[in-house]
């Protein structure tokens, strides 16, 4: 997918990790709760149907333990170890949403320490690109980068 600087965000590093530990933790719902929100904040339900049209849902509870709702989003495209396309613009079995938000492209490849990493974060307009900047996208999706890393490396051993 090609950046869109007025609609899309991205984070991109290196994690000393394999792309097949980091595609389970992505791709497996209790793994996924270890490390998917940056903590205190913690998932406290998640639901994955891995295939084009399946489900995606994450829900999340802050501190308090209050949980946000979350509306199922959708899986566009699964490349094992290597590529997932997801987000609200669909429910699940393709199904347009009238107001989406956001469309994330995560990819995983080989490289010398570890993978390289890329979370490609694609909005409707420069409106919900700004209020996602806004609401921490760079510190969230980074402090849960780091998570990811420290948790996929405990699970290598």
């Amino acid at each position: 997918m090609q950046y869109d600087p007025k609609h899309d965000l991205v984070l991109e590093r290196t994690i000393k990790a394999k792309p097949a530990t980091l595609w389970r933790c992505w791709t497996e719902p209790e793994l996924l709760k270890e490390w998917f929100c940056p903590k205190p904040w913690r998932v406290t339900r998640c639901e994955i149907d891995l295939r084009p049209g399946g489900t995606f849902l994450t829900v999340m509870a802050g501190p308090d333990g209050k949980e946000m709702e979350a509306e199922p989003g959708c899986f566009l495209l699964v490349e094992p170890e290597k590529r997932l396309v997801f987000g609200d613009a669909m429910a699940p079995g393709f199904r347009p949403r009238e107001s989406p938000f956001m469309v994330a492209d995560v990819s995983f490849a080989p490289a010398p320490e570890g993978c390289a990493y890329r979370a490609h974060v694609m909005h409707t307009g420069p409106e919900k690109r700004k209020q996602h900047e806004e609401m921490g996208f760079h510190d969230g999706w980074g402090t849960a980068a780091q998570q990811l890393e420290d948790f996929a490396r405990s699970l290598e051993g």
